[in-house]
């Protein structure tokens, strides 16, 4: 692994711990020499983990649409910035920068993100790792859903197990590494 893709709020949301959560997290990107891809905002969630990620000499990678420049307030202090057309490029761009994905705590954006990715990696368009960061229970109630989705049918319980799911930031990077693929929707596991 090289690049780490990770998801988060372009805001700060209301508990601390979640921005204490993304400076631990990009701290340990840096002290595990892995890059940070995301979304290339300054402000929030965003920013937090670029700037722990930049002041402790690590590399950061951000993908934006210009619609979004101005609005995001693009971090001016990257490594690169990639200005792309539009979301659906930005995406695209962050999963083939990225050799693995990661959602901190965030809203539709973020949640929109994770279900791409996840369902990529099930139609077999992909096999790097995902995980999510539940700090503070943040994806407790999303959890939830995703076991109803699997007990009503619509999910298999192959593609809910394959999602690491880790509350302290230290335990991610560990289980990334771990993670082995699983056979996608359209063959046997």
């Amino acid at each position: 692994m090289l690049h780490i893709t990770v998801f988060c709020g372009a805001s700060p949301g209301h508990h601390p711990v979640h921005l204490e959560a993304a400076t631990a997290f990009g701290r340990l990107l840096v002290e595990a020499d892995l890059g940070l891809v995301y979304g290339g905002a300054s402000t929030g969630l965003m920013g937090a983990l670029a700037d722990a990620v930049l002041s402790n000499g690590g590399r950061a990678i951000g993908v934006m649409p210009h619609d979004l420049v101005r609005h995001e307030v693009a971090h001016a202090g990257l490594t690169q910035l990639h200005v792309v057309d539009s979301m659906h490029e930005r995406k695209a761009r962050m999963a083939d920068l990225g050799d693995a994905f990661v959602a901190l705590p965030g809203g539709f954006g973020t949640a929109e993100e994770l279900f791409e990715i996840l369902t990529w990696a099930q139609l077999g368009l992909h096999d790097k790792p995902c995980a999510l960061l539940d700090t503070n229970g943040f994806y407790s109630p999303l959890l939830a859903f995703l076991r109803h989705a699997v007990n009503e049918g619509f999910i298999h319980q192959r593609y809910l197990d394959n999602v690491i799911v880790c509350d302290r930031p230290q335990d991610v990077l560990v289980q990334l590494t771990k993670h082995r693929a699983l056979p996608h929707l359209f063959e046997t596991a």
